[in-house]
């Protein structure tokens, strides 16, 4: 069984910079492809980010390209969604979510996704 933690949102303005975190359980932490997604109100749950297992392939949606940055610290069990210039639309509520090594779906889709977070607001204003 593995439990995702997000944290690091928070309200800010439209140009600012979040560090978003996801604390992961789980001994084979080192073997999940892992995922951003965000859900804005009214909206469905999109795909932001994904990361291989060891860090060394990376993936983004073209909204966030060149703004966002996903890391992982496998030594730390964590995740990490580095976002610069925020814009208003980047507003939702943002979930990690870990893929274990079983074929599920491509990586742009919640499908593939095994476990799932609670997720943490970030407001962005104008």
């Amino acid at each position: 069984q593995v439990q995702l933690v997000e944290s690091g949102g928070g309200l800010v303005q439209a140009g600012g910079s979040l560090r978003l975190s996801c604390a992961a359980s789980g001994r084979t932490f080192n073997t999940y492809v892992l995922g951003w997604f965000r859900q804005a109100p009214g909206k469905e749950r999109e795909f932001v980010a994904r990361i291989s297992s060891n860090g060394g392939t990376t993936y983004y949606a073209d909204s966030v390209k060149g703004r966002f940055t996903i890391s992982r610290d496998n030594a730390k069990n964590t995740v990490y969604l580095q976002m610069h210039s925020l814009k208003p639309e980047d507003t939702a509520v943002y979930f990690c979510a870990a893929d274990v090594p079983y074929y599920s779906g491509p990586y742009y889709s919640r499908s593939a996704y095994d476990y799932w977070g609670q997720g943490t607001q970030v407001t962005v204003s104008s």
